[in-house]
């Protein structure tokens, strides 16, 4: 192997030269104490950055083995020494100048969500592959060889000492961060055993700084479970954590407005991913398969059964394979609940605020003005019932202006200035008066206790539905998903290669002419002649999750699998299953993984396959 002075001499036999020179660069050095691999060169000093990597053996980087030993301690591991390179290397940044991007150093820069990313990976052994970008120097389009030297020799070196070496400080900064995740694991078992869509931790800060920043407000409310719904779990590194469990079932959040209730659910949404320390919601945790909907007014829609919804259109088009360019509010809501249910959501979470109220509910002043034979929308208000009870699929709801979800509700949380309250006893109480005097008519929900509901929810887990249950009413089963033109399978023969941090022998699978991938952050991506607007699917909160998604569409699109012949969940299950066999290799077009990748839910992919246009 070639080592960094073999670097230093190749770098002073191109100073000057055109930039496309740098391309001898490519290959692996030995730096002593880790190793630097310079796997794909920018083609100009303007285009993308170069991208790079660094190995540092198990026996340099000091990682106790209580940070790599289980799956979720790795990936928390990961997370904290991706922060601790990014720190570093945006203080590097740029310290050589040049043209284009000429100096820049960079990695992943997370948010407070703790995800699984491309940017790093832990054997488990304690050896670290990091994975950033590079500008290499230039003066207009020639090296700049001595600012290079600068750059590999010094600045690189110096970011990986520090990040990825771990003195005391270090060490015990990934203990900490790998008994966070063995917490947040715990809250996640507990939940299921005690039959729990949510838990939110006493003295989680909930509010945001502001509406464009993941950083908790200063001086906000800490949050206080209410005594009827607190709960105390026992966690390995905490110990008791007392907080607000939220049951399985239909739960509604009221209040009036700007009291948090848009805020509570935002936390919930968001507590399918794990956070990291500080960020206020760290024991904050929702169902991981839980799905936030919302009308998406112009989305696509492509061969959709919303009958239970949405029947009997004037024009005569059959609802139960519907499919529109340009869905309303109603239909597109509509669409996205049957998707969710595809997806395998076991909770779905809404706010008024963002749905289409047609869809939502429907009032007896209305009913009586307009007959219902004219009318093909049945509100959710109608079905979300029949879904917790014959399908055990629970329902958070945030209602601010309509009192229609009450009678169908099992618990009813009211936000007053940010305090949570549990108002279902209230609540059932007036609609027992509404009842007796003649105001509202009989429904379930907090006319029946919590325990029936409970068990009506067990029984669908155990396959028993209710014989009542019509087909119109039945979950759906996932169905084939056919684009236009198929797109065919085919290979050049050429193998790619596996990371080195994963045990990776060298070995990869075929290479595929590639379609070409067009980012756009998290509003979406563009693949070959296809497009997916993300820009409403709210719990995707990295763009590097939509770099993702886009490879992964990718990689279907280019083995023919959308040909109608498969179900679009065995889709989405063989595009993880690669992902999980393979690595991140999977995902690159050129055989080498980069950084700028984070895995996504299988429900997020489903997402933007259904929004492929």
């Amino acid at each position: 192997m070639k080592t960094d002075r073999d670097l230093e001499r190749q770098l002073a036999s191109i100073d000057r030269r055109g930039y496309p020179s740098y391309k001898s660069l490519r290959g692996t050095y030995d730096f002593g104490d880790f190793e630097l691999d310079i796997a794909h060169v920018q083609g100009d000093p303007f285009a993308a950055p170069s991208q790079l990597a660094v190995y540092v053996p198990g026996d340099v980087s000091g990682l106790p083995a209580c940070c790599r030993d289980a799956a979720h301690r790795r990936t928390a591991t990961e997370d904290l020494l991706v922060r601790r390179f990014s720190k570093e290397a945006a203080q590097a940044s740029f310290k050589v100048g040049g043209s284009g991007k000429s100096g820049f150093i960079g990695t992943s820069n997370p948010g407070p969500e703790i995800l699984a990313r491309s940017a790093c990976e832990i054997a488990p052994d304690g050896a670290v592959m990091l994975r950033f970008e590079a500008g290499l120097p230039a003066h207009g389009r020639t090296i700049d060889a001595r600012a290079a030297a600068r750059m590999l020799l010094d600045l690189i070196p110096v970011c990986v000492e520090r990040a990825l070496m771990l003195d005391d400080a270090g060490r015990r900064a990934a203990q900490k961060a790998a008994e966070l995740a063995d917490d947040q694991r715990a809250v996640r078992s507990a939940m299921r055993e005690r039959d729990l869509v949510a838990f939110v931790a006493d003295g989680s800060v909930l509010p945001r700084s502001s509406g464009v920043s993941a950083k908790p407000l200063a001086g906000a409310r800490p949050f206080t479970s209410p005594e009827s719904m607190r709960v105390t779990l026992e966690l390995p590194h905490r110990g008791r954590v007392r907080g607000m469990g939220i049951r399985r079932g239909i739960t509604l959040i009221v209040g009036g407005g700007y009291h948090g209730k848009s805020t509570l659910l935002k936390a919930l949404q968001e507590g399918v991913y794990d956070h990291i320390a500080g960020d206020g919601r760290e024991l904050v945790a929702t169902d991981e398969t839980a799905i936030k909907l919302r009308a998406e007014d112009g989305r696509v829609v492509r061969a959709v059964d919303i009958s239970p919804f949405i029947n009997n259109l004037p024009d005569g088009r059959d609802t139960r394979s519907f499919s529109t360019e340009d869905a309303s509010g109603s239909t597109s809501q509509a669409a996205s609940t049957v998707e969710a249910l595809e997806a395998g959501a076991r909770t779905l979470l809404i706010d008024e605020d963002t749905s289409a109220t047609n869809f939502m509910v429907r009032d007896a002043l209305m009913e009586a003005v307009v007959a219902a034979e004219h009318e093909p929308i049945t509100p959710f208000v109608e079905r979300v019932r029949a879904l917790w009870e014959r399908h055990g699929v629970s329902c958070v709801l945030v209602m601010g202006s309509s009192g229609a979800f009450f009678p169908v509700a099992d618990s009813v949380i009211q936000m007053d200035a940010y305090e949570a309250n549990d108002i279902t006893e209230r609540v059932r109480a007036v609609l027992a008066d509404a009842r007796l005097a003649g105001t509202h008519p009989e429904a379930p929900g907090l006319g029946v206790s919590a325990g029936k509901a409970s068990e009506a929810g067990e029984a669908s887990e155990a396959g028993e539905t209710s014989a009542s249950s019509s087909s119109d009413q039945d979950a759906p089963a996932s169905r084939p998903l056919e684009l236009g033109g198929r797109l065919e399978r085919c290979s050049t023969g050429r193998p790619g290669r596996r990371g080195r941090a994963r045990g990776g022998d060298g070995a990869g699978t075929a290479r595929h002419e590639h379609l070409k991938v067009r980012g756009r952050g998290r509003d979406g991506f563009t693949v070959g002649s296809y497009d997916a607007d993300l820009r409403l699917v709210e719990q995707l909160v990295d763009a590097e999750q939509s770099a993702a998604l886009a490879q992964m569409v990718r990689v279907v699109l280019e083995h023919g699998l959308l040909d109608g012949t498969r179900a679009l969940r065995d889709v989405v299950d063989e595009a993880f299953r690669v992902l999980d066999e393979q690595g991140w290799e999977a995902l690159s077009p050129y055989g080498d993984a980069a950084c700028g990748l984070a895995r996504p839910r299988p429900c997020e992919l489903v997402a933007a396959l259904n929004r492929l246009r």
